[in-house]
């Protein structure tokens, strides 16, 4: 088995393309996703194995919202916990590559564990503003609804960019990859799973909390809006 610094060097130069990328994707989470690529790989995890402990990171701290009076320590735990899932989750692509490519099963569980971690943490967040209505200032039943649209635009860009990728055209073998645009990756920050996961810092501040969840959930909704109306002209132009 290499070394973890071997595994390094190699996933250097196995990196997906940054096209269509956050800045915190491109520079936070996917080379913290390579030093767990490497330390799996060294210590012989499959990327199935990777990505059930990123489901265990993420599943925990959903579990503590719903569960647990918010205070700054909690909101400091469960964004930590998130934040380690996050990376996991980047990090069983990367060790796939690494052991020579990855399976049609392990993609689909993949998607599948963040389509019930999306599902999951608003979900939570509701249960949280319903058990908790003093510490968030939910008292009106009103803001019950913020979780339901905040998860509904999260879950439909998740499915929708999903389902554009696999229906656009490949790319012709051998032809040059789109250069990354920084303008993009700096806009595309609000809707980046990772910078979605600092809010929970603020659980503690209460209604701090959920003014910026909810501001949060209005920038998502104005960005499905946005990126629906991309997708669609796009594959308007795509023939089968």
């Amino acid at each position: 088995m290499a070394s973890v610094g071997t595994a390094l060097r190699e996933l250097r130069g196995a990196q997906k393309s940054a096209k269509g990328v956050s800045l915190y994707s491109r520079f936070v989470n996917r080379p913290a996703g390579r030093y767990l690529a490497a330390g799996s790989y060294a210590l012989g995890l499959t990327p199935n194995q990777v990505t059930l402990v990123s489901a265990a990171f993420s599943f925990a701290a959903v579990a503590a919202v719903a569960l647990v009076p918010p205070s700054w320590a909690l909101g400091a735990a469960v964004w930590a916990a998130l934040a380690a899932g996050f990376a996991f989750d980047s990090a069983d692509g990367q060790l796939a590559r690494l052991r020579g490519g990855g399976s049609a099963a392990g993609e689909w569980l993949d998607h599948v564990v963040d389509a019930a971690k999306l599902t999951a943490l608003h979900s939570c967040v509701l249960i949280a503003f319903f058990r908790f209505p003093e510490a968030y200032g939910t008292g009106s039943a009103g803001w019950l609804l913020v979780p339901l649209g905040f998860q509904f635009a999260a879950v439909v860009t998740f499915f929708g960019g999903l389902l554009t990728e696999k229906l656009k055209p490949r790319p012709a073998p051998g032809s040059p990859a789109a250069a990354p645009s920084t303008l993009r990756a700096v806009a595309l920050l609000p809707v980046d799973y990772g910078v979605f996961c600092l809010v929970f810092l603020l659980l503690g501040g209460g209604e701090l909390f959920r003014w910026a969840y909810a501001g949060l959930g209005a920038v998502a909704a104005l960005f499905l809006a946005a990126f629906l109306a991309k997708w669609f002209r796009e594959l308007s132009a795509v023939r089968r």
